[in-house]
């Protein structure tokens, strides 16, 4: 096998990878590259040739980082297959077609923009919804443990990554004469004893490993002391009857926050407020979550079991419409208000903080990475003010962070991971993708300090041969 990188290189973004088997040529993922718009229009738009001449691609899940360029691959003229678990199919289809919409909105606004100042700039979103829904036609669904054959040498099973609903590991195996290599890529590994989702699974047979380094030099609150601060803010906002803003991932983040508040009041340790679910694609992927019991642990199923409905709090309100969201904005009265995106960089979310961030009794929770340049990362570091749909907006707002609640592995569960699988079988090569530089090097010293010597940080176009 070969490996060549060109995606997620010491970023947390826009996730590619190339494996080279014989004749035949796998993609790892094809994500949407986020950061300044430019940049990132640039690198999204311009695929790399060996990207569009691929024979298939492998998806670990349907965050957009990692599938996001899917439709663009397909519009520029890949052929192939696009093999995911079943879940994560039924997620892309909602996410992909969800992407595309905010690009055609988005350009309908540069283009508004650009007239009102006598500009004649025309702007292209980078793909249509159309184009979405046509690169659906290229997803093929392969469960979890079920070995699938690419060719009679080379073979993929998909492993529970535990990261989000449906995310997967990918075991690549090529056999050679009497010898059987294997590749292991973890996507965006998850954590243990979470809610909602089972734990990562350990595979057999990698004498190679991928792993993303999210939170490689850093570790997460306990889960139980990130339910005890959700709770202070939300009884914070009581008080001052202001807004608890939470900008949310749609996928698997907006569920795990309802099902927080959900046990929050029910057992008394907050008062029943209204929650507003302020994202048509965040409802439609809860309404998802259902369909997949095959991916919760076993504390969900026991509470869907019991019609304990988890992912609904006593006084939510799914908002579905513009004008409704906008109308919530106005009002008078203690609430939260959970709307996409995650890191503030498109979606409803935007609107709400123009709005409300120059009110000293909101507050404005921050509960998942947030990647350079974005919104979420302004706010993070205390930049004022901040640019938000064209318009300067000072801060008053309190700002807090939750990362508590991520869903990606930390330096530990990373480090403990890579133990696990060395004590399986000796790994002979480690690649650390999909974090920025520092926690890298942080994690490839700790992993050296272990005994680990072959650990490497890869740039962008970095190829390595396995052997």
């Amino acid at each position: 096998m070969q490996l060549e990188f060109y995606g997620a290189t010491g970023t947390v973004t826009g996730s590619l990878h190339r494996v080279i088997a014989g004749d035949l040529s796998i993609l790892l993922d094809c994500g949407l590259y986020q950061g300044k718009r430019t940049e990132s229009l640039e690198r999204n738009r311009n695929l790399p040739d060996f990207a569009v001449a691929a024979d298939c691609a492998i998806l670990s899940h349907a965050h957009i980082d990692h599938c996001g360029n899917l439709p663009n691959l397909v519009k520029q003229g890949f052929a192939g297959n696009v093999y995911m678990t079943p879940a994560t199919r039924d997620i892309a289809a909602l996410m992909l077609q969800d992407s595309a919409h905010i690009q055609e909105q988005d350009v309908l606004f540069l283009g508004r923009r650009a007239q009102k100042k006598g500009q004649t700039e025309t702007y292209e979103p980078l793909y249509t919804v159309k184009d979405a829904i046509r690169s659906l036609d290229s997803f093929v669904s392969v469960a979890y443990g079920r070995t699938f054959a690419l060719n009679k040498r080379v073979t993929f099973t998909f492993y529970d990554a535990g990261h989000i609903l449906g995310s997967a590991m990918t075991l690549l195996a090529e056999k050679t004469g009497h010898e059987t290599r294997g590749l292991l890529f973890t996507g965006d590994l998850g954590r243990s004893n979470m809610p909602i989702l089972r734990d990562p699974e350990l595979p057999d047979g990698a004498d190679y490993l991928i792993i993303e380094s999210t939170y490689g030099d850093r570790l997460h609150e306990p889960r139980e002391s990130m339910d005890e601060m959700l709770a202070e803010e939300i009884e914070r906002i009581v008080r001052t009857r202001g807004k608890l803003y939470i900008p949310s991932f749609s996928l698997e983040r907006a569920q795990e926050i309802l099902l927080s508040i959900h046990q929050l009041e029910r057992s008394g340790r907050i008062p029943a407020l209204p929650v507003y679910l302020d994202s048509p694609l965040a409802i439609a992927v809860t309404d998802v979550f259902r369909l997949h019991p095959e991916c919760f642990d076993g504390e969900l199923t026991q509470l869907i079991e019991n019609r304990n409905l988890p992912f609904f709090t006593e006084r939510l309100v799914k908002v579905h419409d513009a004008k409704e969201s906008r109308r919530i904005m106005q009002l008078d009265e203690a609430a939260v208000i959970i709307a996409g995106s995650g890191m503030c960089e498109s979606g409803r979310i935007r609107h709400h903080l123009a709005y409300g961030l120059g009110d000293v009794r909101n507050t404005v929770a921050l509960v998942g990475f947030q990647a350079p340049f974005t919104l979420g990362r302004k706010l993070k570091e205390g930049q004022n003010p901040v640019r938000i749909l064209g318009e300067e907006i000072e801060t008053r707002a309190r700002i807090v962070s939750l990362e508590g609640f991520s869903a990606h592995a930390d330096r530990n569960d990373l480090i403990s991971f890579v133990e696990r699988l060395t004590n399986k079988r000796e790994l002979r090569k480690i690649f650390l993708v999909h974090g920025e530089r520092a926690a890298q090097e942080d994690l490839r010293d700790a992993l050296r300090e272990r005994g680990i010597r072959e650990v490497h940080i890869p740039e962008q176009g970095d190829a390595f041969d396995l052997n």
